[in-house]
């Protein structure tokens, strides 16, 4: 039962579509079904009988064929009233078409019944319907019986009934389902949105009672996440704002300290530094990037750009750049994603750092390659949730902010990043943003 699961359709709207064509599938074999057995039959039966009795006629007074040498075809023919009545031998019959014909066991049963004996009854669907008739008076000749005005076509009422409420059905069963879909569709859009930081205008409550209390539901959730996640982020700048104020207070007094005191003023500022550093990397993250709206840029320009700024570390930068299209992006957050993923490659790496771009038809990507340790690959996934770090052969400095500011970036503008140990030693870091 299992495999037939896998078949049946998931959504909701193909759910629905595919029920109402199976009720509408069914309606339509029990109507014709009707049709059939208290319409098609019984006419079938009055046009049967009325043929019976035509040929019970042919030979109610006999057939002379002995004085007049005439044939048993010639003398049927000879008693024939109605013009339209065929008279064959089986040679003749055969090259008329009668091979051709469609045998009917009810319809034969019925005329067996009405002539008295053992007869056949065939039916011929062409321009015209033609019945053939053996009776049992004369089993070597073929009787045809042409039904002018009752031709194939005779039953397009019917069909053309079947088919136009057919596709009324499943017109109405379409747009039905498009109708309760339509708010769900809706709902999954702004969920997508929530999820990357983005609250919609609320939604407007439509379509059934369900779906109404679902949305007013999603609504509120929205407003308390919007609510909460301002909350934080006042919460985070009053914090940011009353530590910077000490820190300076510090930072003067370590000004003022002798020269026999260096040492200790050395520690002071460098500890002041790190301060501030994570101080700004709780409010990149709270932040959201939402600051700057999107607009095509350049990657390659981007990666120059920090290669430049860079430049005058200790260590070398490599750039490796292919040929790319611009991408819609922010560019000061995916700038802050470079510089991130630059400061640590020097940072646990060994001087060395190589920076890439490349483009796959639909995805612009860039890389940063360190030569440093490595991450353990069972510690890479958890490396991208706030305050983790790496193993310690990569150390533990600063706040593990800095890849969970990256995989945000990444996610609002719907991109993809990895990162895996270089078989040479090192990390990769390797981002993905969509063309469109």
């Amino acid at each position: 039962m299992s495999w037939f699961k896998r078949f049946l359709p998931r959504s909701a709207f193909s759910q629905t579509v595919l029920l109402i064509g199976s009720l509408l599938l069914v309606n339509q074999l029990v109507s014709y079904l009707s049709v059939a057995v208290y319409f098609i039959q019984p006419t079938y039966q009055q046009i049967n009988q009325l043929i019976a009795r035509q040929v019970n006629l042919l030979f109610v007074d006999g057939i002379d064929i002995g004085r007049e040498h005439l044939s048993m075809v010639d003398a049927l023919n000879a008693k024939v009233r109605d013009d339209s009545m065929e008279i064959y031998n089986l040679k003749q019959a055969r090259e008329a078409g009668v091979d051709r014909a469609a045998y009917y066991s009810l319809l034969s049963a019925q005329m067996s019944e009405h002539l008295g004996g053992k007869a056949e009854v065939r039916i011929a669907q062409g321009q015209e319907f033609e019945i053939w008739i053996r009776p049992p008076q004369a089993p070597s000749v073929w009787i045809k019986v042409p039904l002018t005005g009752f031709n194939e076509f005779g039953l397009s009422p019917l069909t053309l009934y079947l088919m136009v409420i057919g596709a009324l059905s499943v017109a109405g069963g379409w747009w039905f389902a498009r109708k309760q879909n339509k708010p769900l569709k809706r709902l999954q859009k702004a969920a997508i949105a929530v999820s990357r930081g983005d609250y919609p205008a609320p939604l407007p409550p439509s379509g059934s009672t369900e779906i109404i209390e679902v949305t007013n539901a999603f609504n509120q959730m929205s407003r308390s996440m919007q609510q909460l996640e301002q909350d934080r982020a006042l919460l985070m700048a009053g914090i940011s704002h009353d530590l910077r104020t000490p820190l300076t207070r510090i930072r003067l007094a370590s000004e003022m300290m002798v020269e026999e005191d260096e040492y200790l003023k050395e520690g002071i500022v460098h500890d002041i530094e790190d301060m501030d550093a994570i101080i700004n990397q709780f409010i990149a993250y709270i932040r959201q990037d939402q600051e700057a709206n999107r607009e095509q840029a350049q990657i390659n320009e981007l990666l120059q750009g920090i290669a430049q700024a860079e430049s005058n570390r200790d260590g070398e930068i490599v750039l490796a750049l292919s040929e790319c299209p611009e991408v819609p992006m922010q560019a000061v957050a995916v700038k802050r994603i470079i510089s991130n993923l630059v400061e640590n490659a020097f940072r646990y790496g060994n001087g060395w750092v190589r920076l890439s771009s490349s483009f796959d038809g639909r995805w612009v990507g860039f890389g940063v390659e360190d030569n440093g340790p490595g991450i353990p690959s069972d510690q890479i996934p958890k490396l991208f949730q706030p305050f983790t770090q790496g193993d310690s052969a990569r150390g533990s400095v600063g706040s593990g902010l800095g890849l969970a500011i990256i995989k945000r970036i990444v996610d609002r503008h719907q991109g993809r990043v990895v990162l895996t140990n270089r078989p040479e030693g090192g990390l990769h870091a390797q981002v993905w943003l969509p063309l469109e």
